[in-house]
């Protein structure tokens, strides 16, 4: 028994440990969720992140000792987003007919998450920083934090309400197309890919390539063009 208590303590503390698990748990979650019929409750990412939790918590691991082995695979998220390039690619011809409906699409989505953010918070009685940290949510993690700083919020309190927006736009995302009958791969992907960034690109795709396509092009220009209409919707509403 002290030999596997050993062997534990061992592995805990490798590198090998959090990329090990990180797979295992994602791999499960994506066979739940195949399993549930693509239930959205059940979206891998999701999923995966609570069984992540708590295994870090019931083995009393350290989150640095996890992310020693996990940073493999952040660091693999930079080439992924890049690699979105080839199913978009082969959806050029239809990019070309919506580029005009689609930008609109990003600077409205852009400017009305940055202000219900602001007036929702403001009306529950949220400080000032807790304001300004919400206000980039719907951005992908880097460019959101920088926002945030940008502005006078606390970056590590956006990164959370970050992953808090991607989770339940991902949920939430694929019912809302059902209760508004909305069928259009391309506006699907280009909804999740705005409000919900990275988590919504990853949902779009287990859905179809169409619809992930479009939500990573959606994600990437949100993200480049957040940081100038944020600033802007702050200095509007800011007294």
């Amino acid at each position: 028994m002290k030999d596997y208590y050993e062997i534990w303590v061992y592995l805990s503390a490798s590198p090998l440990f959090g990329l090990t698990l990180t797979l295992v748990c994602y791999l499960i979650a994506l066979k739940i969720y195949r399993k549930g019929g693509g239930n959205p409750l059940l979206t891998p990412v999701a999923t995966s992140i609570v069984m992540i939790i708590l295994v870090l918590t019931l083995m009393d691991i350290p989150y640095y000792s996890y992310f020693s082995g996990a940073q493999f695979i952040h660091f693999l998220l930079g080439p992924a987003t890049v690699a979105l390039a080839i199913p978009l690619f082969f959806q050029l011809k239809k990019l070309k007919t919506v580029w005009l409906p689609m930008s609109v699409a990003l600077i409205c989505g852009i400017t009305v998450a940055g202000f219900s953010a602001y007036f929702i918070a403001q009306a529950l009685g949220a400080s000032h920083e807790t304001i300004l940290s919400l206000i980039p949510k719907s951005v992908t993690a880097p460019v959101a934090m920088g926002i945030s700083e940008q502005i006078g919020g606390l970056p590590t309190l956006t990164a959370v309400f970050v992953v808090i927006t991607g989770v339940l736009g991902a949920i939430m995302g694929v019912w809302l197309f059902k209760i508004f009958k909305i069928t259009d791969d391309d506006i699907k992907g280009v909804a999740m890919g705005v409000t919900a960034h990275g988590l919504g690109t990853a949902t779009s795709l287990q859905i179809n390539q169409q619809m992930g396509a479009f939500a990573g092009l959606a994600m990437a220009l949100s993200a480049s063009v957040s940081a100038f209409i944020l600033p802007f919707v702050l200095s509007l509403v800011s007294p």
